[in-house]
């Protein structure tokens, strides 16, 4: 499929791309489903609390069985004590399940979001920059000329390393590569932005 491609003074050629990447069927379910799970795993499960046996202490009883006329105890270590463990707290990253995703998942909802964002004409191809920008104004108004102030840009490496430094202090805008996005982030930002090679280092997953 023929799609725009533009330089970054706005002049216009095309580009031929795979129909697999920019005019897939839209897959609301899978997608909706891989946005769920990604979110999810994306959530820091760090807080913990030790449990009985994890608690540093004597393990012997704090009084005779019976006898004293009080409740039959063992260590000080029982919940029900200060500075004892705590009954059914947080256990922390290493016990929560993440949520698999499979490569098929993957691409297909990749490929939903890039159509769709096709559709809306969301999505921007632009020559590599082949020289290094590295004041924010000027990355800042090439953004501006293509409405992509809220955008990923998805970079080849050469690009990437030309134009990072000018993105540094701009909201709302994240550049990576093709090795190194999700879906998730597709659908976070705005406009996608493709380099011309890194779409055909994109296209040739699929």
């Amino acid at each position: 499929m023929k799609i725009e491609k533009q330089n970054i003074d706005g002049k216009k050629n095309t580009i031929d791309v795979s129909d697999k990447l920019v005019d897939a069927k839209i897959n609301v379910k899978l997608v909706s489903n891989v946005l769920y799970k990604t979110n999810a795993n994306y959530k820091g499960r760090k807080a913990k609390t030790k449990q009985k046996n994890e608690i540093i202490g004597s393990t012997s009883k704090i009084y005779a069985q019976k006898g004293t006329g009080n409740a039959r105890h063992a260590s000080k270590k029982a919940p029900i004590f200060v500075g004892g463990g705590v009954a059914h707290g947080p256990k922390g990253e290493t016990k929560y399940k993440k949520r698999k995703l499979n490569k098929s998942e993957k691409k297909l909802s990749i490929a939903s979001l890039i159509t769709q964002k096709n559709q809306l004409n969301d999505l921007i191809i632009l020559d590599d920059f082949a020289n290094e920008i590295l004041k924010t104004k000027e990355m800042n108004n090439i953004l501006i000329k293509f409405e992509a102030k809220n955008s990923i840009i998805i970079a080849d490496k050469k690009s990437k390393n030309n134009i990072s430094r000018s993105l540094n202090n701009l909201p709302n805008v994240k550049i990576t590569d093709v090795n190194h996005f999700s879906a998730y982030d597709l659908a976070k930002y705005k406009k996608i932005i493709f380099t011309e090679t890194s779409i055909k280092e994109l296209e040739n997953k699929y």
